[in-house]
């Protein structure tokens, strides 16, 4: 017999609207895993300390922040809900200051730049806690049905993959576009990376703005606490402090986010100073990619490729200025997410059979193989590259919005057990965690050069440098999998617990919901 449970269905409409504003944030948050450390080192003019420091504090901050949104966003009340109105006046503050923290000032001392590069990344981060805590916890109460929030995570990710998409397929190669532009024909210096930069990022900032208008003005939320007591913020801590779910997830959040920032910053240096660029050229020219020198690009496809920066112009003679690292890495993120992409489409139906827990430890459990594997690849095995990038990510894909869903399945069980719901706590702490691991991923990475690979900002390709990046590549990030998997592993709240919780849950708000009156 086919298991029953409770359903309340949401639109197409509204789970693609939903979407809309994890694909914006995903603008701000896959640009600070990818290219942010590199950002502040190459174009940014910081030392490899202070970068560290800058990337670390702000974070942390902003971990902070989240519980401080959590509390007020459980206490707003307005007639469009608790967490649908922080989307809504974030919009603009994002798309100011998300331009800011990517404009290099010019002229200005040491001390200076250092602060303002602090003070712009906290104030991005703030303003990220303020507009995707809430919206994280906005799926917790669009509906009550498990299954159905699997769907709203899959049409959620399935946006932040496209995004994801964008970003790491496009952004290198329009910074260099612009800047080859700003150059007007002269050699491409740091002050036309710098305004490469700037352009781009004003680019995904009016991208944000339209995707947060779109998200608020298509959801609905529907689920109401049952209890309408008063609670304390420390009263809901302490509470949450008895969910051993919540404990389990929120190690999980730290290691699984530290390994996302640690794993751009070092892929970003992987690519461009380990991999043999000669190589690199011979595979993006089997793909069709390069430009001999001489030759103009013709055909509508081509020009755009060439436009947004995705074609090498010149031979293999003449690599040390080329493109061909931006080209080659913006690929492998291309080939990554599209995969992402396709995959995750299969995530509620395997959920539905195997339940969350399964499918995410399994998950975990594949990509770190298929990360420690990375390190065995010698610097000419670019399809060798290629092949455990797409395996990592077809293994990992479906894990991604079954995740975020499970947070969901916490704080059901804080409702189950404490007979209160307390969501935007739940994702807050989430968020800490998230955060934090995100700091201390980026930072870590930095740390971890200068401690043991003699890392010097203005030396990139020393042996130990490059041997360090080839060791944080693989086998950190495998380990760091591997840690995520034995988490996984631990979680109490299996396929059928789940159903069960959320079956009487459901019964619970029946009982407290408002008598509709009868009609004539």
């Amino acid at each position: 017999m086919a298991e029953q449970h409770f359903q309340q269905k949401l639109s197409f409409f509204e789970k693609a609207g939903y979407s809309a504003a994890d694909s914006a944030a995903n603008f701000v948050f896959m640009t600070m895993i990818l290219f942010q450390s590199n950002f502040y080192t190459d174009v940014f003019g910081l030392t490899a300390g202070a970068a560290a420091a800058i990337l670390l504090w702000p974070r942390l901050w902003d971990a902070i922040a989240d519980p401080i949104v959590g509390i007020l966003a459980d206490r707003t009340d307005t007639r469009w809900g608790k967490f649908r109105p922080w989307i809504l006046f974030t919009a603009v503050p994002w798309f100011v200051v998300m331009i800011l923290a990517y404009t290099t000032p010019h002229g200005w001392s040491m001390a200076a730049m250092i602060a303002y590069a602090a003070i712009t990344n906290t104030m991005l981060m703030t303003i990220y806690s303020m507009n995707n805590m809430p919206y994280a916890a906005l799926g917790g109460v669009m509906t009550g049905d498990v299954n159905e929030r699997a769907k709203l995570n899959s049409f959620r990710f399935i946006a932040v993959n496209v995004a994801q998409f964008i970003v790491g397929g496009f952004t290198l190669t329009l910074v260099a576009k612009f800047a080859t532009k700003h150059a007007a024909g002269a050699t491409v210096g740091i002050a036309d990376k710098q305004y490469g930069w700037q352009m781009t990022m004003t680019i995904w900032a009016v991208l944000c703005l339209v995707l947060f208008l779109i998200t608020f003005s298509t959801t609905k939320e529907r689920i109401k606490p049952i209890n309408k007591e008063k609670s304390s913020p420390k009263q809901d801590f302490a509470d949450l402090l008895k969910n051993n779910p919540w404990k389990v997830m929120w190690c999980w959040t730290l290691v699984h986010f530290a390994i996302l920032s640690f794993r751009g910053g070092a892929l970003y240096n992987y690519y461009h100073h380990y991999v043999d660029k000669v190589a690199m050229f011979d595979l993006v020219q089997k793909l069709g990619l390069v430009v001999p020198t001489g030759v103009s690009v013709s055909g509508w496809f081509w020009r755009l490729l060439d436009t947004l920066g995705l074609l090498v112009h010149g031979d293999a003679t003449n690599l040390a200025n080329s493109n061909v690292a931006d080209v080659f890495n913006s690929f492998v993120n291309m080939l990554g997410t599209g995969l992402t992409i396709i995959v995750i489409l299969l995530s509620p139906s395997l959920a539905k059979i195997f339940g969350k827990k399964a499918v995410a430890a399994g998950g975990f459990a594949l990509a770190t193989v298929g990360s420690l594997s990375f390190y065995l690849l010698s610097p000419t095995n670019c399809w060798g590259m290629l092949a455990i990038t797409a395996f990592v990510s077809i293994v990992y894909a479906p894990t991604i919005p079954l995740t975020w869903a499970i947070f969901a399945d916490v704080a059901d069980y804080s409702e189950l057990k404490t007979g209160r719901r307390f969501t935007g706590m739940v994702f807050a702490t989430i968020g800490f965690a998230l955060k934090a691991g995100l700091a201390l991923g980026s930072a870590s990475f930095l740390w971890i050069m200068i401690g043991f690979f003699h890392y010097d900002t203005k030396l990139p390709e020393t042996a130990d440098a490059v041997q360090g990046y080839r060791a944080c590549s693989g086998l950190v990030v495998g380990i760091l999998f591997g840690i995520c998997t034995v988490l996984l592993m631990s979680y109490q709240l299996n396929k059928r617990t789940t159903i069960q919780m959320a079956d009487e849950l459901a019964e619970r708000r029946k009982k407290f919901a408002p008598e509709t009156p009868a009609t004539a």
